[in-house]
């Protein structure tokens, strides 16, 4: 291992269904480093949270299957590759050094136990603590996260709690054993932007109080500018473009990209009548066209793109900046702003 926490290469997941084989990930690879927060991004069904899911075994089943590998640093002892480690391995892991705040803590929490009680079920489980330890540690990462009377609240069951609540009561459970490794999928769905605002807070300083690396996915791009350092964006199961948040933002490589910030309302712009949108649809992952999976969507597509891109650095300024577009830089530069500012083209 290098000086990453987790690396990633070649993750390939598929799903065998009735209507044949669905390729959700094909081929991703990516590094995460202590104290980094790395966002996945992209439209729904993109393969973002089944990425991330197969790190922690939580996509396993007799339909699916796994390639690629995922190694996990270790402080002491042998790394552990994810993908091929058998159940046993995977839950001496899961919660201890590698952890996750899932898209929805109402169906992620046991509806029938008290929330104090699951996380303290947790951190006896890695930890050697009484019964007493465990509760009051429980009682204190609660008020940690900003629940309110948190010590009363720990008797209470997860209906009882409102959907930001939940949500820091999961962060408190995922922080319980100190993971290396925390994995954010959607934490701040369906949220207000107060909510938002603190948990994204919350997430940041635990980060660097532990050093723990975030993987972060969602598909707002607000909520990566607050809080990310490098991001990967995913297209119909694949990274189409990775670099630092600067590099994504600023000087971005894959037409996909110019769509999702061309999509984003600007403050310091006239409010347009409608919102820019990528044309089309996501293809299906069954079905994938031939080549390049943006293919059929976009505006700038040529003889080559009917060819698979390989992740390269092709036209960004720094090496580690890396895309899936044929397009070489000048036409890049000369096609991705649309009314001046970045964007796709109508198709």
């Amino acid at each position: 291992m290098s000086d990453s926490l987790l690396e990633v290469r070649d993750l390939a997941v598929s799903f065998r269904t009735e209507d044949g084989v669905v390729q959700a990930v094909d081929g991703v690879s990516f590094d995460l480093k202590a104290g980094e927060v790395l966002a996945i991004v992209g439209e729904s069904g993109s393969g973002k949270s089944v990425s991330v899911m197969s790190l922690m075994g939580l996509t396993r089943s007799p339909n699916a299957k796994f390639e690629g590998t995922a190694v996990l640093s270790a402080d002491y002892g042998e790394d552990l590759e994810l993908i091929q480690a058998t159940d046993d391995q995977l839950r001496r892991v899961r919660g201890a050094e590698i952890a996750m705040i899932f898209q929805d803590p109402m169906t992620s929490m046991n509806p029938v136990l008290r929330v104090g009680d699951q996380i303290v079920e947790q951190i006896r489980a890695h930890q050697n603590l009484s019964e007493t330890e465990a509760q009051g540690k429980a009682v204190e990462l609660l008020d940690r996260v900003g629940i309110p009377r948190a010590k009363d609240r720990a008797r209470h069951f997860p209906h009882e709690f409102s959907g930001g609540m939940r949500q820091r009561a999961m962060i408190a459970m995922a922080f319980s054993c100190d993971p290396r490794v925390l994995i954010a999928d959607e934490p701040t769905t369906a949220l207000d932007v107060t909510v938002q605002a603190q948990i994204l807070e919350e997430i940041k300083e635990m980060r660097e109080e532990a050093q723990a690396g975030v993987i972060l996915v969602t598909h707002d791009l607000g909520v990566v500018a607050d809080i990310a350092d490098r991001i990967a964006v995913m297209y119909a199961g694949r990274i189409v473009e990775q670099g630092t948040l600067d590099e994504l933002f600023y000087d971005p490589q894959h037409p996909y990209t110019w769509g999702l910030l061309g999509s984003i309302t600007r403050v310091d712009r006239p409010r347009p009548d409608r919102l820019p949108a990528i044309a089309g649809l996501p293809p299906t992952l069954d079905r994938p066209p031939e080549g390049c999976h943006f293919r059929p969507r976009c505006p700038h597509a040529f003889d080559a793109c009917g060819k698979t891109p390989a992740l390269d650095h092709r036209g960004g300024a720094s090496p580690e900046h890396l895309d899936r577009c044929f397009l070489d830089g000048d036409a890049k530069r000369a096609k991705r702003k649309v009314n001046g500012q970045f964007g796709l083209e109508a198709a």
